[in-house]
């Protein structure tokens, strides 16, 4: 008789269908773990864009299978991502609603946090390996409250010492950290004044190159896309992702206004698309209508099935973060970029990991954020070799590398293993 399944539940905030990319994440992994696991997921009732389906305000818990996958969701609040008490009053249901679903869920033999929502992702880890005396696995997407030090967007002193308690508690209590990046693991050193570090590795993100990977311009879904959002024929450079407080973008649009009404060597129209939505969408909406930007288009979120086709409608693609981002955050649009074979116009700071990433491989070109001569610089570099050999190269090495380094298959296999060496 073969021995049960090892049990390992998961807190995520977001999870399928949601959009956001950490649920998207989430959801490879487990659906690949479930033949060495059994795995059940605590996240949220889908509502990633602030809104709620009428059958997900009913009940106190939400139980479905997806992909084998038992799936645990909680009821939340509606919420505006542009207000900052909205979204914590969700933050703070779903903590709460966690904890509750938490006892329903049985004995567990490992348990899987991820640092979203900040901190409390990372609060829930610790409460659910003492309530159900498990193995935690603390996995560091972004750090917090370094994130929000970085951005400004909470200046509450006090708060945010407290906040740093919190989550460093977190990282001692944990079995095992795993960051995404060199430059995270840094953080996690510095933390630790480099004593003392939690046991920790890094594992990238990834992009699932079964699903996301190069179509030709003709291709049908490709056609189809640029058809519906006035990209015919146009040399588009695209942003696609979370519109947020994280990626300096208003200094960004105010380079884009620069390149009104201007045209590639081999006679195209420059336009930028950014995809998707978030709190800085109005902003960027305003600013385009008040200057009369006719170069940039809004589009929203594409379904998940429909995402190969928007990325592959670029001809290159944004992979930026704001300054001070550094070490706190790795932007995973970048995977998705390698993915479609694009190249990348990068805003990172020097020696983050994907701007490490991008000059190892060398598919594509950076710049320092806040330094917008040369991201200006870097964009006309793009547009005087639109539709040449140097950037389908540019492309092709990207995808290269992330089908040789960075698939789903070779990620995720390396969390089974790490946890399995518990």
């Amino acid at each position: 008789m073969s021995n049960p399944k090892k049990k390992l539940l998961i807190y995520a905030n977001y999870y399928a269908p949601d959009v956001a990319s950490t649920g998207q994440i989430i959801q490879d992994m487990a659906e690949g773990m479930t033949d060495k696991f059994d795995v059940t997921v605590i996240c949220t009732v889908p509502s990633y864009m602030g809104t709620i389906e009428e059958k997900y305000k009913e009940k106190r818990f939400y139980r479905e299978e997806i992909n084998g996958v038992k799936v645990l969701r909680v009821p939340v609040p509606e919420f505006t991502k542009s207000s900052k008490e909205s979204r914590i009053k969700n933050f703070i249901a779903y903590f709460f609603g966690a904890r509750k679903a938490t006892k329903e869920v049985g004995p567990q033999d490992y348990i899987f946090a991820i640092s979203q929502p900040p901190i409390m992702g990372g609060m829930l880890g610790v409460y659910g390996k003492k309530k159900l005396k498990s193995k935690l696995i603390y996995c560091i997407q972004d750090f917090n409250p370094e994130q929000i030090i970085a951005t400004g967007y909470v200046k509450a002193g006090i708060l945010l010492k407290a906040a740093m308690w919190i989550d460093k508690r977190s990282c001692w209590k944990s079995d095992l950290v795993i960051t995404v990046g060199r430059d995270l693991v840094e953080t996690l050193r510095w933390r630790f004044a480099k004593n003392n570090v939690p046991r920790y590795m890094i594992i990238n993100n990834w992009i699932d190159e079964k699903k996301i990977y190069p179509l030709s311009a003709d291709n049908p879904g490709v056609v189809e896309f640029r058809e519906k959002f006035g990209l015919r024929d146009k040399f588009v450079i695209m942003y696609s992702g979370n519109i947020g407080l994280y990626y300096d973008l208003e200094g960004i649009i105010k380079v884009i206004e620069k390149f009104r009404n201007v045209k590639t060597t081999d006679g195209r129209d420059v336009t930028f698309a950014f995809v998707g939505s978030g709190s800085m969408l109005n902003k960027l909406m305003m600013y385009v209508k008040e200057y009369g930007m006719d170069n940039t288009v809004f589009i929203p979120y594409q379904d998940k099935d429909k995402l190969i086709f928007s990325l592959n409608a670029a001809d290159v693609h944004w992979c930026v973060n704001a300054k001070g981002i550094k070490g706190v955050s790795c932007p995973s649009k970048f995977y998705g970029i390698l993915g479609v074979g694009k190249p990348v116009l990068g805003v990172l700071e020097k020696g983050s990991e994907v701007e490490m990433l991008i000059e190892e491989i060398n598919c594509g070109r950076v710049s320092e954020p806040g330094d917008y001569e040369k991201i200006a610089e870097d964009v006309q570099w793009f547009i005087e070799n639109a539709g040449s050999n140097e950037l389908a190269r540019m492309g092709k090495r990207g995808h290269e590398y992330l089908v040789n380094h960075l698939t789903k298959d070779a990620s995720v296999g390396k969390y089974i293993k790490a946890i399995q060496e518990l």
